[in-house]
């Protein structure tokens, strides 16, 4: 099950990418050459969706040119946020646009490598009519980055579970995921993190996960984005031996 519709979540501050960010949108920055946000474009267009939400809010303007100048799918329905909404309430704020069937929900920073099969197949894969979300999570011992406790750990069924107090889990979300809209019925007003209705959905049996099996970037502070530039160098150099 691949939907048409997903939402790119790009109005962030990306306070901890300062200064890079201090004049531009984080997901406006360059990795590879294209920028952030071109990287989870491309991907949502290979796997046949069509439309896409994109809420701005950060120098917003210059995300705004930029996807008018873009090239290629899918098309992209700007929603501009005065005040932030925080990841739960951008996405219900935007529901009417992405309609009533299952979508995606991509951070506008995430950059990741596709294993064997897409991730964004592999999402599709894991659905079910009685779950609410499948979010695509990755090893933290595969991340070059301060992962705290991590988020979550995970049975051989795919259903995760929070970290107990102190307990070191070993899977971060990776900024990746497929809902159906109920997942946002009676969600609360104005700004909030989807964390409230992933632990809610958590409590009713409707969370399901899955491991990313490919390459995911951490992108949170410049030192970040400079290794995943290495990175992504290196790969392209070994790709061409």
């Amino acid at each position: 099950m691949i939907p048409r519709r997903a939402m790119l979540l790009a109005a962030g501050l990306g306070t901890r990418m300062r200064p890079l960010t201090a004049e531009t949108a984080k997901p406006l920055l360059p990795l590879g050459g294209r920028p952030l946000l071109d990287h989870a474009l491309d991907r949502l267009a290979d796997a046949g969706v069509e439309e896409v939400v994109v809420n701005v809010h950060w120098q917003a303007a210059r995300v705004i040119d930029h996807l008018a100048a873009r090239r290629g799918g899918p098309d992209t329905i700007i929603r501009e946020e005065d005040a932030l909404l925080e990841t739960g309430g951008a996405v219900r704020a935007a529901l009417r646009e992405l309609g009533r069937d299952p979508f995606f929900i991509v951070n506008g920073d995430t950059v990741w490598l596709d294993g064997p099969t897409p991730a964004l197949s592999r999402l599709g894969d894991a659905w079910s009519d009685n779950v609410d979300a499948v979010l695509l999570l990755h090893r933290t011992f595969q991340v070059h980055a301060e992962t705290g406790y991590g988020d979550f750990a995970l049975d051989p069924l795919g259903v995760p579970r929070r970290p107990e107090e102190k307990e070191i889990v070993p899977y971060v979300y990776a900024g990746i995921q497929l809902v159906h809209p109920r997942l946002f019925d009676q969600a609360p007003d104005g700004a909030f993190s989807l964390n409230v209705l992933w632990d809610r959905a958590l409590a009713e049996g409707k969370l399901r996960a899955v491991v990313h099996d490919g390459l995911w970037y951490h992108l949170s502070t410049p030192a970040d984005l400079t290794e995943a530039e290495f990175n992504l160098h290196a790969r392209s150099l070994g790709e061409t031996r």
